[in-house]
């Protein structure tokens, strides 16, 4: 194990292998280390601390960053022994001159003991009983790890290839021992609550599309006096759960302050997303909030005080502020200022939609005509056709027939730099961050891919997302082209016939029935596989309900502990439910799943061949049918009377005999792979005359 870690005699130092392995191997390994070389010291009146020793300094800064992934923070203290000579013991009963190496030490202490006994520990028996009584003999909290530290220097480094990820449903990563997060239009420290708001740009354009086209300054100024002090506000009568969540707020009372809208009112000026005359404007309007946020915000301390922990020197120093003009900063340092931060730009994709369906953000306008997907109360998703404000007020101002000019573009129609152009500048007049998409062509290169970031990074963004389409992780919003262009009459060759009232019909293309409406409650079963080449069980639950008398499947779910089964068996879940609640006859699911073969070979699973595990997942899915009465047991003996029967080809059945099916002949079975009526049983097993289909094959 250790040759394979990639330690050598003579090179015991930590490796990159070893840091890349797993917490478990952590706690072992460092709990081997420092039953070697580790100790505990002093009390809790002086401070209690456990130590370890090292000359290897890359050795400790290794222990400390693995210290810090399991969330134990620690300090190293360099060069506690300075190098030079030592009389050491010589192997002989005496003692001789060694030339020694700096010894350095890593130091845990505060809180971190704690977590550091329930985490590490001690094997060695005297250190272990040491650790304990010390941490059982505490007779209050140990002080509280502030995870402040000291920048000694920044220095180039070069350019790195680097790749941001995704843990999902956390979206947070290890970097290096920092824990950083992917999102971060507001970056909040411990406990920190993130306070936003936004003023609707689009709805600020006097004459919208004419010659005076622009955006009222005037109103834009009121506006926000109003909302920062609305905002400040909800600090005071907000319900925090936590009191240290309350005590973050209220000490620095941070506030995030944006727009939402920019595409449209850009849009009402006749002004193209990411051209030079955008750019301009975006810049222009953006000052105005910022300058206006922070005088309302000085008007606030100067009326009820400046957050409790304002310090005018150290607050005028920081890089945000001395971006501010001298009026304001001279009104900072005078009467001080309300709230630490102000201004933060938000996804703003619901209230949007509450604004009339303006554009979100900063974001271009999506699509003019889209459909967005909405998830019910029941899990269920139904689909709404929406359409753009500026869009619906352009065709409301010249007519449905009136072409789009050039300064109507999409999210889709934008290169990259024009988002990059205006996240920058945004980006300069907002003292926490943005959120902002960057859509990008599903064929783009890596290294033009790459360079969208560079771009964001020399404009001085302070981060970056992207957005390339997929067939992996979908998407919330479809866009919709054909639904924008006016609809041309269709000339049909045969009068339709009237449809069904639960059938849709739009233009040639025929919907199936909408989906069934889920009840409260359902009934189901929950069935288990254990498939050979996984170490955990495959659990599927399907759910039925009741139509016409009739109990049917409605939807499945399928759940494993093996995460590589984690993205197809959701992708399965959802097509089958899909399936299953628009009604009709269903069983065809059965058949689909169970004609899946594994080019890797399948299993036999209690004397029965299964191609795959999809095909076992049909299996089970037939079975369940079967129960409830969905479809008939094709494997049953034919009841007293009932015939299979080989057809011709256009051919009637011969003979008869009293089966129960009246004056139409027998009943007859067609074939599940060709749809020939051509089914007889043979030998105890369905087979096919027509195509040699067999059930047992």
């Amino acid at each position: 194990l250790a040759l394979d870690l990639g330690l050598r005699p003579g090179n015991k130092a930590v490796t990159a292998a070893m840091e890349n392995a797993s917490s478990a191997f952590y706690r072992g390994f460092l709990g081997g280390l420092f039953d070697a070389d580790g100790g505990i010291q002093g009390t809790q009146e002086k401070g209690v601390s456990v130590r370890l020793a090292q000359s290897n300094l890359a050795t400790l800064s290794a222990v400390q960053r693995m210290l810090l992934r399991l969330g134990i923070a620690c300090r190293i203290y360099r060069e506690r022994r300075p190098a030079g000579v030592r009389w050491l013991p010589d192997g002989k009963g005496g003692r001789a001159p060694y030339q020694c190496n700096a010894d350095h030490e890593l130091v845990i202490a505060n809180e971190n003991v704690g977590r550091f006994a329930e985490l590490i520990g001690f094997t060695d028996s005297t250190k272990a009983a040491q650790l304990a009584v010390t941490v059982d003999s505490y007779r209050r909290k140990p002080n509280r790890e502030r995870f402040v530290g000291v920048v000694e220097s920044v220095e180039p480094a070069g350019m790195e290839t680097v790749y941001d990820v995704q843990i999902p449903g956390i979206n947070a990563f290890d970097a290096n021992g920092f824990v950083v997060h992917n999102c971060g239009e507001q970056p909040l420290p411990p406990y920190g609550a993130c306070l936003l708001g936004s003023i609707n740009l689009s709805r600020l354009v006097r004459d919208p599309f004419g010659a005076e086209a622009a955006l009222d300054m005037a109103a834009l100024r009121g506006l926000v006096r109003v909302a920062v002090r609305m905002l400040d506000n909800a600090i005071d009568i907000s319900n925090f759960p936590l009191p240290e969540q309350a005590n973050e707020a209220r000490a620095k009372r941070r506030i995030g302050l944006g727009v939402t809208g920019l595409a449209d009112a850009l849009i009402f000026c006749k002004a193209r997303y990411g051209s030079a005359q955008a750019v301009a404007l975006t810049e222009a309007w953006m000052a105005e909030v910022r300058r206006a946020a922070y005088l309302a915000s000085v008007e606030l301390a100067r009326e009820k005080g400046s957050f409790p922990l304002f310090e005018a020197e150290a607050y005028l120093a920081g890089e945000s502020i001395r971006e501010l003009d001298d009026e304001v900063r001279a009104a900072i340092a005078e009467h001080g200022i309300r709230n630490a931060l102000l201004t933060s730009i938000a996804p703003t994709g619901t209230i949007s939609i509450f604004a009339d369906n303006v554009s979100s953000g900063l974001e271009p306008v999506f699509a003019f005509t889209y459909r967005r997907h909405v998830t019910m109360p029941d899990g269920g998703r139904r689909e709404e056709t929406v359409s753009d404000y500026a869009y619906r007020q352009y065709r409301a101002q010249f007519g449905e027939a009136a072409q789009l000019p050039d300064y109507f573009v999409t999210a889709a129609s934008l290169a990259p730099s024009d988002h990059v152009a205006m996240q920058a500048a945004v980006q300069k007049y907002i003292d926490a961050s943005i959120s902002k998409t960057i859509n990008l062509p599903e064929d783009i290169s890596f290294e033009a891919f790459k360079d969208v970031y560079l771009q964001a990074y020399d404009q001085g963004c302070k981060g970056c997302t992207t957005y390339r389409p997929n067939e992996v992780t979908g998407a919330v919003l479809e866009s919709d082209a054909a639904a924008a262009l006016p609809a041309e009459p269709e000339l049909p060759l045969v009068q339709p016939e009237a449809k069904p009232r639960d059938e849709l019909d739009a233009g040639a293309v025929v919907y199936m029935t909408q989906p069934l409406d889920r009840p409260g409650a359902l009934p189901g079963q929950t069935y288990k596989i254990k498939w050979p080449e996984s170490d955990h069980s495959i659990y599927i639950t399907i759910n039925d309900v009741i139509q016409d008398g009739r109990r049917r499947p409605f939807e499945v779910f399928i759940n494993s502990k093996n995460v590589d089964h984690f993205a197809w068996t959701v992708a399965l879940t959802r097509m089958i439910s899909a399936v299953f609640r628009r009604g009709g006859d269903v069983s065809f699911v059965v058949e689909e799943l169970k004609a899946v073969f594994d080019p890797r070979g399948g299993y036999w699973v209690d004397g029965h061949y299964i191609p795959s595990l999809l095909a076992a997942i049909g299996e089970v899915i037939e079975r369940h049918m079967i129960a409830i009465g969905f479809i008939a047991n094709p494997n049953a003996e034919p009841e007293a009377g009932e015939t299979l029967i080989a057809l011709p080809a256009g051919g009637q059945a011969q003979g008869g005999g009293n089966d129960g099916t009246g004056d139409e002949g027998p009943r007859l079975r067609g074939c599940p792979k060709c749809g020939t009526p051509g089914l007889i049983r043979q030998e105890g097993c369905e087979t096919c005359v027509s195509c040699g289909y067999s059930k047992c094959s």
